[in-house]
């Protein structure tokens, strides 16, 4: 039985990073854009005064409070309510990796002085480096890059369209 588990248990430990990974490249760009842009300057500076387990605190609430929101996306699309689900997924998913990355980019040396979180991070970050080294991930990070570029490309022709329209009409 044991045997049967274990890969099992790694199949599913690595789908749930792969989406966790799927989302942190949405949610990394908000975070960094709300960091740039809203001035939260108090707010921050308190955080930052923290010690580390209180940073650790409140580092748990987004996760705490937000993870078991993949439940319930999960028993809304098995009751028929797909998109209830999936919107409930995603919301909830890109707001707890938003606030995650924020409240992690402010306390992370502090949290990397309690030592059970440290090695907690690093198991992490061994995992995620094993991840991205998988040839699957390779192939989705080559698609998702090649995406990106058609919808450069997209946005810069139909921007062209728009520039030739407007002078065309002076």
């Amino acid at each position: 039985m044991k045997q049967i588990l274990k890969p099992v248990t790694y199949i599913l430990a690595a789908i749930y990073f792969l989406v966790d990974a799927v989302f942190m490249a949405v949610a990394r760009p908000i975070s960094s854009w709300i960091g740039r842009h809203l001035e939260f300057k108090r707010l921050r500076a308190w955080i930052r005064s923290l010690p580390p387990y209180p940073s650790l605190a409140l580092f748990s609430v987004p996760v705490i409070i937000l993870e078991p929101i993949k439940p319930v996306a999960a028993y809304l699309a098995a009751t028929g309510q797909f998109v209830s689900g999936a919107a409930t997924f995603i919301v909830g998913e890109l707001l707890k990796l938003v606030l995650v990355e924020r409240l992690f980019h402010l306390t992370r040396d502090k949290l990397m002085r309690i030592p059970a979180f440290a090695w907690a991070y690093g198991k992490f970050a061994e995992v995620k480096a094993w991840l991205q080294a998988t040839e699957a991930w390779r192939a989705i990070r080559a698609l998702s890059l090649a995406a990106k570029d058609a919808v450069a490309r997209a946005r810069a022709k139909l921007v062209g369209s728009f520039s030739r329209l407007a002078t065309s009409r002076d």
